[in-house]
């Protein structure tokens, strides 16, 4: 996928391996493997809300800036999961929403500049066509198959994401329990790319990895 720049130099999202880091994870080897993920060719990135339970504000935003700097060179789009508020304070590009938060004209009017907006849905279509109206830039569907990092998911019915692609034209992204030998399953949904935690984070070759989730990504286009 290739990450195209508008006038105002803001990245946009069409689809490929979207990495969540989870910073949970010792900062060494996150920062690490984030980078061997990225020479394997990772599309977008999002650091995932499950930060540790005694980090304070200043070193949150200290790991963001951390992860950013690693991205940087190979200029993907990088989103927080949820936490807008950091985007006043770093150079995050977007934030991924696992719910559509009702106050989403004032968020963008504090924050007073472009950014991206993801927005996790299950089998609600509502999420899809009000996601849609606000001008999301992309979907992801949690969980298409039981995964332990999405536990909080119900599971996604195929049916589902066929009857959104009817709705939307925004890129589609599929997660939960993803693995390069079980995409296969869902080539027949109209879908632009596969996020992906552990599958990349818990391998041994995270660049590998990556690799073969572009591979399974393009073969079932």
């Amino acid at each position: 996928m290739e990450v195209a720049m508008s006038s105002t130099q803001q990245k946009t999202i069409t689809g490929g391996v979207y990495l969540v880091l989870n910073p949970a994870m010792d900062t060494s080897e996150l920062l690490h493997k984030l980078k061997q993920a990225l020479d394997g060719s990772v599309d977008v990135l999002q650091i995932w809300n499950n930060w540790p339970d005694d980090i304070t504000p200043k070193e949150k935003q200290k790991m963001v800036q951390q992860l950013l700097e690693v991205a940087k060179p190979y200029d993907v789009p990088v989103l927080i999961n949820d936490e807008w508020e950091l985007l006043a304070e770093t150079q995050l590009d977007g934030v991924h929403f696992d719910k559509i938060p009702d106050n989403l004209k004032e968020i963008r009017q504090k924050l007073d500049r472009d950014f991206l907006i993801g927005i996790t849905c299950g089998n609600d279509l509502q999420v899809i066509r009000r996601g849609e109206a606000l001008g999301a830039d992309y979907f992801s569907f949690c969980a298409m198959f039981p995964s332990s990092s999405v536990d909080d998911c119900e599971i996604v019915r195929p049916d589902t994401v066929q009857k959104a692609r009817e709705i939307t034209e925004k890129p589609l992204f599929v997660s939960g329990g993803i693995t390069p030998e079980n995409l296969p399953k869902l080539e027949n949904l109209d879908i632009e790319g596969v996020a992906v935690i552990s599958g990349i984070l818990s391998a041994d070759d995270p660049r590998q990895a990556s690799l073969d989730y572009h591979q399974a990504l393009k073969n079932l286009n």
